[in-house]
């Protein structure tokens, strides 16, 4: 008998209304949501554990939710790099003609990489593969007379082996000798055009895990070295082959790639796919020229660095351990089998303990360092009845998960209780849950009216007096609204005052994609806010090079940085002359870039973070208004004057002397001379003041003597 029978609605409302209405407290049925913790076993501080699959990296391993539509939930995460995890790493060689200095580099590889790595981890397994590019033309030398040698005819390089797609030669292991062994038996081949097949090989050597020897409990790293750009989707079109390359191991008995002339190359979705569905970290080892190319492939493969190679792949020891560091020292979350009617947002809490909202990653991290995440959970609407859902929370590069497992709060506990044709009802609808479901027809609090009949009373039809009867669009029958069908979408609400399609908009676009249109207001997927949910929570945009949001100058609003520091300007506030800190952010790539010195010498951090045009003067114009003069001392007490300008185009300018200003030391014998010098003249300076105020005193004494004599004679 609660509320008033007007109206279905009545009894909807929300729990502090209902209860100052006198529903009392046990009446009121609101399911919100919930999560349980399923499995919890604690994170591990070791990766040597009595079996491997005891290692636990992720916490909790697995959870229930129960979302109301609307209704957010949240829980933690927490990651930790474990110590001593074991290391798989494959070797893959571009072995075309061009790498023949760097096959020769890498004959001793095996052990002195073993001797490195064993500083990092007890438990390290090593394999080899190569690859050139499709034997077919015009990627490779087909003619009969290339056959057998396609160097046949080149002076420079007479002999060499049939180009290949991919070559598995030898399985992961922790025997280091075999991987000498192999390499030694190793020739270079030709093939036509510049780039390589190296895409067919990186896709083969992951999803071939029992050929390759993949662990499930060890890191996976593919190191992949080359000097040209590698052949993409679509390119094999040149040579005919059309079919898209369907992401499956296709090695033959001699563990070589059978797919090559059969299959285009694939795409760097499907690379990325892989690589992450198989736990591998993806490592470019590339020549100076490719590294902006390269660098651009890691942006759309996850898990994936690029670092610079030697020409003759001197440095590919120091370029692994300094990737593995690299990739060990950063934690990111991916989420696998998304729902699309569950929206996600995570906030990273790092080392320093600061939440970061928006962003699903932490760098800067040391080996057995724990961070956590904040991810928080909301329902945007209610799928079919006993609907499960069921998706994956995975840290990049690691095989530990979170499962999450959802179901749905879509009905109140009353809902199992019903009468049919009950009384209250007139016995023509269903009584569930305080309120009638009328039987088609039939209409009313107590299903009491007939469609199509006049309404006595329209008053209960009006949201206020002299307000149109259901607000003008829809039907007043049996004293309730019956709403107008529209072909922009649903109006609803107890007076029709409500629809799905008045909200704001971008490009013609209802809550820009980015929300659901509820009664004039844009309600906003989890990770935008604003009136019309253009506005991006995330804060990966604004992360600038060197880790800090909007360089520590600015705030990141709707994904884009504001400067709030006077004169900072830019995508990520990077640039601002004027700041204090200018001329020592600048100093350190002037000190790498020139001198190969300071903070930032080794070539990786240098060339990442240090992008500005250098220019070397003998003189430095000084007369500039726009440009920052700035100084400072070196370790060998020389003054380095360089100056900072940011050019019309963007680019940041350094203009600065070529060598740093250092004077001229003394000569030590001129010194001594100086010295000596000094001190006679002062000495022969004393002793003519001496002399002369003995010689001023002697005069006087004198003339006083010959006055006393004077007088005496006359007396």
């Amino acid at each position: 008998e609660f509320g008033s029978s007007r109206t279905i609605t009545s009894r909807c409302d929300y729990r502090e209304s209902l209860l100052k209405r006198g529903c009392e407290k046990h009446f009121i049925h609101s399911p919100g949501s919930s999560m349980a913790v399923l499995r919890n076993k604690p994170l591990s501080s070791k990766g040597s554990a009595p079996t491997q699959y005891d290692v636990i990296q992720i916490m909790p391993q697995k959870i229930a939710l129960s979302l109301r539509p609307g209704d957010q939930t949240s829980f933690g995460v927490q990651v930790r790099q474990v110590e001593d995890y074991p290391v798989d790493l494959y070797y893959l060689m571009d072995l075309s003609l061009s790498m023949k200095d760097d096959l020769d580099t890498i004959r001793n590889l095996g052990t002195k990489l073993a001797e490195e790595m064993k500083k990092l981890t007890s438990n390290f397994r090593l394999g080899f593969g190569s690859f050139v590019d499709k034997n077919i033309s015009p990627f490779s030398y087909t003619a009969a007379k290339y056959q057998n040698n396609p160097c046949n005819g080149y002076k420079l390089f007479p002999n060499c082996v049939p180009s290949f797609g991919f070559r598995h030669l030898l399985s992961l292991t922790d025997k280091v000798d075999r991987f000498n062994e192999e390499v030694q038996k190793q020739l270079v081949s030709r093939n036509r055009d510049a780039p390589e097949g190296g895409f067919d090989a990186i896709l083969q050597a992951a999803v071939c895990k029992d050929e390759i020897g993949w662990r499930k409990e060890a890191f996976h790293l593919l190191v992949f070295t080359t000097d040209d750009v590698p052949h993409l989707a679509l390119d094999g079109r040149l040579g005919g082959v059309v079919q898209p390359h369907d992401g499956q191991c296709h090695l033959n008995e001699k563990n070589e790639y059978s797919g090559s002339a059969k299959m285009d190359y694939p795409s760097l979705a499907l690379l990325g796919e892989k690589l992450a569905e198989n736990n591998i970290y993806l490592i470019f080892a590339v020549t100076k020229r490719l590294y902006v190319i390269y660098k651009n492939f890691t942006a759309l493969i996850p898990g994936t660095t690029v670092e610079i190679l030697d020409q003759d792949s001197k440095n590919i020891i120091q370029l692994i351990i300094n990737a593995y560091n690299s990739i060990r020292s950063k934690v990111e979350l991916t989420v696998w089998d998304h729902p699309e009617d569950i929206n996600l947002s995570f906030t990273a809490i790092c080392q320093d303990g600061r939440p970061r909202p928006g962003l699903r990653k932490c760098g800067d991290l040391k080996i057995g360092d724990t961070v956590s995440f904040n991810v928080t959970v909301d329902a945007r609407g209610c799928p079919a009845e006993d609907t499960r859902h069921k998706f994956t929370i995975k840290p990049v590069g690691f095989k530990d998960t979170l499962e999450v497992t959802v179901n749905y709060k879509c009905t109140c506990g009353c809902t199992k209780e019903t009468e049919s044709n009950s009384t209250k009802c007139s016995s023509i609808g269903t009584y569930q849950c305080g309120i009638c479901s009328c039987d088609p027809g039939y209409l009313g609090a107590r299903c009491e009216c007939q469609e199509g009949e006049d309404s006595m009373y329209q008053t209960m039809c009006r949201e206020a007096e002299g307000k149109q009867l259901c607000s003008g669009r829809g039907e007043c029958s049996c004293n309730q609204c019956l709403c107008y069908e529209s072909e922009f979408g649903k109006i609803y609400g107890t007076f029709c005052e409500c629809d799905d399609f008045s909200c704001a908009r971008h490009k013609g676009i209802l809550c820009s994609g980015h929300g659901e249109c509820h009664c004039g207001e844009c309600k906003c997927h989890a990770g935008y806010i604003g009136d019309n949910c253009i506005c991006s929570t995330e804060t990966d945009t604004c992360l600038s090079i060197d880790g800090q949001i909007c360089s520590g100058r600015g705030n990141c609003v709707c994904g884009e940085c504001q400067c709030s520091e006077p004169g900072a300007f830019g995508d990520t506030c990077e640039k601002c002359p004027t700041c204090p800190d200018a001329c020592g952010t600048k100093r350190e790539c002037i000190e790498c870039r020139l001198f190969n010195s300071g903070r930032l010498a080794d070539n990786q951090t240098c060339d990442r973070l240090c992008t500005d045009e250098i220019i070397t003067v003998d003189t430095l114009n000084t007369d500039d208004q726009n440009a920052v003069l700035c100084l400072y001392k070196t370790e060998n007490d020389c003054v380095m004057t360089f100056t900072y300008s940011e050019h019309a185009s963007g680019q940041s300018v350094l203009a600065a002397l070529k060598e740093p200003e250092c004077g001229t030391p003394p000569d030590a014998l001129t010194v001594l001379l100086a010295v000596v010098g000094s001190i006679l003249l002062v000495g022969i300076v004393l002793l003519a003041i001496w002399k002369l105020i003995i010689t001023v005193h002697d005069r006087r004494e004198f003339a006083r003597f010959q006055s006393a004599r004077s007088r005496a004679r006359y007396e």
